[in-house]
């Protein structure tokens, strides 16, 4: 599978994860993350997973250190505030780390040459 193929995969796991669903009313768009994650401690070590799953990929990819460093970091924010009651699930909807992940790691690809430069699948 070429790297743009690759790219869109993880650009769909995350609008999956992120921001699948709008919510009427306040438009505020959330995903199975923010779902699942309200099932205390359980629910937000489950959409790890997914979140693991896309940093490796970026790894797999050429993504640099500094890179996988900056997206781990993410991941353990949203994760670790995510299981704060109430308060967590709030931030991690708003926060969407898998989103901000496959943004950098497009970004890194782009400027490579890996990809072309435009818009990801689930802007």
């Amino acid at each position: 599978m070429d790297t743009a193929a690759r790219l869109a995969r993880l650009e769909g796991l995350a609008h999956r994860m992120d921001t699948l669903f709008r919510i009427p009313v306040i438009g505020l768009r959330v995903g199975y993350d923010a779902i699942v994650g309200l099932v205390p401690v359980v629910g937000d070590l489950l959409t790890l997973v997914p979140s693991l799953f896309i940093i490796n990929e970026a790894r797999r990819m050429g993504a640099p250190s500094h890179l996988v460093g900056r997206m781990m970091a993410n991941t353990l924010t949203e994760g670790l505030i995510g299981m704060v009651p109430v308060l967590g699930d709030l931030f991690d909807a708003k926060f969407k780390a898998n989103r901000r992940n496959v943004a950098m790691l497009r970004s890194h690809l782009e400027r490579k040459g890996a990809v072309p430069v435009g818009q990801p699948q689930f802007a």
